[in-house]
């Protein structure tokens, strides 16, 4: 874990406020107060479709792609040895993918120790991505994304799976599933699959190399950033429009991350990130979004408190017997709240609790590298 101190009128404010966005997304989806009243626009789709959770993953490893390229472009332009690169992206990646491991464990026991995970995925996709960017041109890194797509894309239709046969594409009965459940040890998300798997990792890897592109685009030298901003519109605009031709044939999927879901939630995020380019950053209208953009210096650090944080509220019980989430809830119930907005501001409440000490670091000019 590294710790760096610098000057926020350094850092891409929009970019952190797109990072913030999509830690609080995570954090509020994750949070409900009760996982039986939820509102449907804060569950995951529950097969193909698309709903506004569907889009908090992917958004952050578009940042991540986008990220990468910010970060490490002045440091190959300058010279920097691209061993030492390496390793400290690996030692990040390391990292990144332990700490989730560890953080499935909480709460929990050894018998239900699950491998795959948010934070692992993530730390796949920065290592793979980080290595392209280091390693290879723009050209390639274009052709490694449509290889994956489409390879995704041919593998899922064409490949034959036994005992359930090819282009299946079912929960549990598909080719995805099927390697998970011979190679991934120990506990999975869904039992015999999960949806942070091992094919499906090839295409969020296809989700961070859109991230990489849009950060390049950014990075044009002669171009005006009214351009640069308008550029990124219109690709991601036709992102989501080749996405949305192709789910056709090959859904919308975020538990398979299907290579039309890759698509349409990239174009998404690039649409986004230009909006607050454009607002952020050209405007210098920034007051607004104060609050994204201090989850965002610190993100994965937010991430991860909000694991940690959550814990006494589910662990301490009152003389009731309740925990003092359920308390909250029944409180709330009792008082004639629909249950659905009593999880909502659970949710909004412990969200605005993991917020108080990232701001804090904020506010010290802290911001910490995991």
């Amino acid at each position: 874990m590294e710790t760096i101190a610098s000057q926020k009128t350094k850092r891409l404010i929009s970019l952190d406020a797109l990072r913030g966005l999509t830690i609080i997304g995570m954090i509020l989806v994750n949070t409900p107060g009760s996982w039986t009243y939820v509102y449907p626009p804060l569950r995951h789709a529950e097969w193909n479709g698309l709903t506004p959770t569907d889009l908090v993953f992917p958004f952050f490893l578009f940042v991540v792609g986008v990220s990468i390229v910010l970060a490490y472009t002045k440091r190959l332009d300058s010279g920097f040895p691209q061993n030492n690169m390496v390793k400290k992206i690996l030692w990040r990646s390391v990292l990144i993918f332990s700490l989730g491991v560890l953080l499935n464990l909480i709460g929990g026991n050894f018998e239900y120790l699950r491998l795959p995970g948010v934070l692992q995925r993530i730390a796949i996709v920065f290592f793979s991505c980080a290595l392209l960017f280091i390693y290879t041109s723009r050209n390639i890194q274009i052709i490694v994304g449509v290889m994956l797509l489409l390879g995704y894309y041919l593998a899922m239709k064409f490949c034959y799976v036994p005992e359930v046969g090819r282009g299946v594409l079912e929960p549990g009965n598909n080719l995805a599933a099927w390697i998970d459940s011979k190679i991934i040890p120990f506990h999975m998300y869904q039992g015999s699959w999960d949806p942070e798997g091992i094919l499906s990792s090839f295409p969020a890897i296809g989700t961070g190399i859109l991230g990489m592109m849009a950060a390049q685009i950014l990075l044009w030298k002669d171009k005006s950033r009214e351009t640069k901003v308008f550029v990124l519109v219109i690709a991601g605009l036709s992102a989501v429009i080749v996405g949305l031709l192709w789910s056709l044939e090959f859904p919308i999927n975020k538990n398979l991350w299907s290579s039309s879901y890759v698509l349409v939630t990239a174009g998404m995020a690039a649409i986004l990130w230009a909006l607050l380019i454009w607002i952020m950053d050209i405007l210098d209208n920034q007051k607004w979004a104060y609050p994204s953009v201090v989850f965002g210096s610190n993100a994965i650090t937010a991430y991860v408190l909000s694991y940690i944080l959550l814990l006494p509220f589910n662990q301490i019980h009152m003389s009731n017997g309740e925990t003092l989430q359920s308390g909250f809830m029944t409180v709330l119930i009792s008082l004639g709240m629909v249950p659905e907005l009593a999880s909502v501001l659970w949710a909004i409440s412990f969200t605005f609790l993991c917020f108080l000490p990232v701001l804090i670091l904020y506010r010290k000019n802290i911001f910490i590298k995991i």
